[in-house]
């Protein structure tokens, strides 16, 4: 992943450069542009991923193996949180760019990646649900 790392880190460096040429007036247009440009490659690498990991599923169903089962549900909880924190990441960043210009996006991505990390963490879960905190009794099977 070398090389798209690098084409990213140049597209910054020409946003920047840009800002410095044509100004603040044109900051925000900048930012956008760039933060969409961000945007695209998330997406590409989660539809990767995605694509991967039913194509993996559809390989072990058709082995005839039962498709392993995740402790925190279907595919939509597990991965919903983080998907939804970078659609939200993006007009985050965007606040953060203009109200404090780099160190803003830092703080912006480091509270991002703060409560993905803590999601993960707590196995895919904002709450504990009542059914996991309660012991099973006699009657139920």
């Amino acid at each position: 992943m070398d090389a798209p790392d690098t084409e990213l880190k140049k597209e910054l460096n020409a946003t920047l450069q840009a800002r410095s040429e044509l100004g603040t007036e044109y900051e925000s247009a900048l930012v956008e542009s760039f933060l969409e440009k961000v945007e695209q490659r998330l997406d590409g690498t989660l539809d990767r991923r995605v694509r991967r990991h039913l194509a993996e599923q559809q390989i072990v169903v058709a082995r005839g193996a039962r498709p392993p089962e995740h402790p925190s549900g279907h595919f939509g909880e597990q991965y919903g949180f983080a998907i939804v924190s970078l659609i939200l990441a993006i007009p985050l960043s965007a606040i953060g760019v203009v109200n404090a210009g780099l160190q803003g996006l830092v703080v912006a991505w480091l509270g991002i990646v703060g409560v993905n990390a803590f999601q993960a963490a707590r196995g895919g879960r904002l709450f504990r649900r009542r059914d996991d905190e309660r012991q099973k009794s006699d009657w139920e099977d």
